[in-house]
């Protein structure tokens, strides 16, 4: 096995609970997704993915209800796509902004991402929503502002994660052979990929969020770990 050189994690399932996200993160952005988009619908950076949605379904720019209907039912799709995760994370900068909640980080991803980082290893993000949203979910946790821990993040805009040519990609641009980079996600498909692409993985199979252990087969070949403090291979 080769040395780790650096390491990406996933948040969702991994680093916090699905059911932040599910439960507390989603609601949020759907209830106020009508308003945010008649208000700030002027804006540079909401007209461009409101431009982008309403050219992938046909509809003129200017249709804000099309627009909104569609991006609802993405929402209640749990669609990943790239103009839904960029305005939930323009809205979830509100609910942040008031102290309405703030993200949750299991301890014992806390705990190894601070050691990890002591340690001179580099850590990055990779994950379906936005590297907006991305940055304001570590910069208001129940930890504190975990940021300065991460050198770099990266969302759906350098490709699915469940495709090995994002991770490539990624590799590229951390600037380290794939096989030097380890990939941590609760996701087997997403470990899949990053394998294909040459790096090492380590499924995150918590409890708290799997009450059905992922064992054997179910791991498809990956390492397993309940905990990040279970992660030996540094």
């Amino acid at each position: 096995m080769s040395a780790i050189k650096a390491i990406v994690t996933d948040i969702e399932g991994t680093t916090s609970s699905i059911a932040f996200v599910r439960d507390v993160l989603f609601p949020y952005a759907r209830a106020a997704l009508p308003r945010f988009l008649q208000e700030q619908h002027g804006r540079a950076d909401v007209t461009h993915w409101i431009k982008t949605v309403a050219e992938e379904n046909g509809l003129p720019a200017s249709d804000l209800d099309g627009v909104t209907e569609i991006l609802l039912q993405w929402i209640d799709q749990d669609r990943k796509h790239t103009a839904l995760k960029a305005l939930q994370g323009m809205i979830w900068v509100e609910g942040y902004a008031k102290a309405t909640y703030k993200a949750p980080v299991y301890p014992d991803a806390e705990a190894s991402l601070r050691r990890w980082h002591a340690a001179g290893v580099p850590l990055y993000v990779y994950s379906s929503g936005s590297v907006p949203a991305q940055k304001l979910f570590f910069a208001h946790t129940d930890h504190g502002d975990l940021c300065p821990l991460f050198s770099g993040y990266y969302d759906t805009e350098i490709g699915g994660k469940r495709e090995a040519g994002s991770y490539v990609r990624i590799a590229g641009a951390i600037g380290l052979a794939p096989e030097h980079l380890l990939f941590l996600s609760d996701i087997v498909e997403e470990l899949d990929a990053a394998r294909d692409a040459g790096w090492q993985t380590v499924l995150i199979d918590r409890q708290q969020d799997y009450p059905q252990s992922r064992t054997g087969e179910a791991t498809h070949g990956h390492a397993r770990a309940e905990r990040f403090s279970d992660i030996t291979a540094l």
